[in-house]
């Protein structure tokens, strides 16, 4: 698995053996800051990786320009790879890596208002809901911020009324949607939520 643009392009990542990790492909990481890229600068950006896993979305971020990541992975051995990873491509000054579980992450980062969270849980584990709730119940992704999801599409990801569905995507069993605050729509002149291609 390869970095697939921008300053670090080409550079491997690791992805630990044994694991119940399941790193995003290039295939789905292309189309994930395809779409990004023209909505959302990514110069600058503060990006929040949960499931972290590899670090390989919060990596590509970095590798796009943006400033910084908080990533979020719960398994000390899994972390320890995405530390690895992140120093391999000149990185681990602006990688924090948190080992803790998603929700507990959450509670600690209230009011931090990241530009762009990117949620990748594991299919079955039933965390996507609660966790898009507390992005924005605890103010963890800022009023005009972005958040990428990457879910079943064959379960509800249980989207909460304060965030709008902007553009969603399947392929196969998967699906990527990106949502924003529904605050950021009541001033008008954004891009009207709800499109799926």
């Amino acid at each position: 698995m390869r970095v697939i643009a921008g300053e670090a392009r080409g550079r491997r990542l690791s992805v630990p053996r044994g694991t119940a990790v399941r790193p995003s492909g290039a295939r789905w990481r292309e189309s994930a800051f395809g779409i990004l890229e023209h909505r959302m600068p990514l110069g600058g950006a503060r990006v929040l990786d949960l499931f972290a896993g590899t670090g390989a979305l919060g990596i590509e971020a970095l590798s796009r320009g943006a400033e910084r990541v908080v990533a979020v992975e719960r398994d000390p051995r899994v972390a320890s790879v995405l530390a690895r990873n992140a120093a391999a491509c000149g990185f681990e000054e602006r990688v924090e890596v948190r080992v803790e579980p998603v929700e507990r992450a959450l509670d600690s980062l209230a009011g931090a208002g990241f530009d762009l969270a990117l949620v990748d849980p594991p299919y079955a584990s039933g965390a996507l809901g609660p966790t898009l709730a507390a992005l924005v119940d605890r103010d963890v992704i800022a009023a005009r911020g972005w958040v990428l999801v990457e879910h079943d599409r064959r379960l509800p990801p249980g989207i909460p009324d304060r965030l709008a569905v902007v553009l969603e995507r399947r392929q196969g069993d998967a699906a990527l949607i990106l949502l924003r605050p529904a605050a950021a729509f009541e001033r008008g002149g954004e891009e009207a939520p709800g499109a799926v291609a």
